[in-house]
């Protein structure tokens, strides 16, 4: 077999499993919270992934000592991505819909296309960037007017908690952005490891002043979805997302951010029976397109994904 065709298979693989495992994390949220309170639930699938992390660092000689500073850096972001984006994530697959949920989540590139000329200052956004930008909040209403002209109070609470997500991707994207702007040379993989540890402690003190541990329910669905959400989340789709970064442009990394939101509906709507209407289908092609054209957008002499480190939409 030709050497170039060998290196192409592990490559599609990897593609695949970042696909369909990040993609599979909003139905394995919305199951978790069936009966485990979203923080006692973030708390107990970070905690663990991220000690078993930082547990293999150890094992294999990688670095896992750093500063109060790093490590202050480290709980701030860690927070930002996997506290005010997951677990607000995980609080509103209570109510929203998955794969709505995952629709929603999906702008989170033109957050970053924002907060990068923002906070980095460096770059113009283009035409096409705001084209695509223009693009994502026409996708939005289009997603949300049911919600937005319902009159029931369910249709209110919906309203409220996918309005909500726009927060969460903003949370995520903020804590991305400054990931770009604190990197100072530590281990990717150890310091990823201290940030899920970091937001595991957050989102179990969080738990604790709420009262969860009296209301979850440690059933075998909820334990399950959680098992799959450290595996298939944290380090199946993390450890493959990193070797694609490292064989592959990353502006074809970033496919992800359009791919996962179909996953996610198209699971949605097999597992949970979630609907399909001409709302969801009309806003999540829009919303697609409008994330194609920012992450495609020039921004100086780089991609918007390459200048800007790129996200699992909730399922680190």
């Amino acid at each position: 077999m030709p050497q170039e065709t060998q290196q192409r298979w592990p490559v599609i693989l990897a593609f695949g499993l970042v696909y369909i495992f990040w993609g599979s994390t909003y139905l394995a949220i919305a199951i978790s919270v069936e009966t485990i309170p979203p923080p006692l639930m973030c708390a107990t699938r970070f905690l663990i992934a991220g000690s078993l992390m930082l547990a293999y660092c150890r094992f294999t000689g990688r670095q896992i000592l750093y500063s109060p500073r790093q490590l202050g850096h480290m709980a701030v972001i860690g927070i930002l991505l996997l506290m005010g984006g997951n677990l607000t994530l995980s609080f509103a697959e209570q109510v929203v819909p998955s794969g709505l949920s995952a629709l929603i989540v999906a702008i989170i590139p033109l957050w970053f296309l924002v907060l990068d000329a923002w906070l980095i200052g460096r770059h113009r956004i283009s035409r096409r960037g705001m084209v695509g930008l223009a693009l994502g909040i026409v996708g939005i209403v289009v997603l949300l007017w049911p919600r937005l002209t319902a009159t029931t109070a369910l249709g209110r609470r919906e309203l409220w908690y996918a309005l909500s997500l726009l927060g969460g991707s903003f949370s995520w994207a903020l804590g991305s952005v400054l990931s770009k702007r604190w990197q100072s040379g530590e281990d990717p993989f150890s310091s990823t490891a201290w940030q899920i540890v970091f937001a595991g402690v957050a989102n179990l003190l969080f738990a604790a002043g709420a009262g969860d541990f009296s209301h979850a329910q440690w059933t075998p669905r909820s334990i399950a979805a959680i098992l799959y959400l450290i595996a298939g989340g944290s380090w199946i789709g993390y450890t493959s997302y990193i070797y694609l970064l490292r064989h592959v442009p990353s502006s074809k990394v970033a496919t992800y951010a359009y791919v996962n939101p179909v996953v996610a509906v198209f699971l949605g709507w097999l597992v949970l029976h979630e609907s399909i209407d001409r709302y969801i289908l009309a806003g999540s092609a829009i919303v697609v397109a409008s994330v194609i054209l920012v992450t495609t957008a020039k921004i100086e002499k780089k991609t918007v994904a390459e200048e800007l480190p790129a996200v699992e939409a909730t399922g680190d």
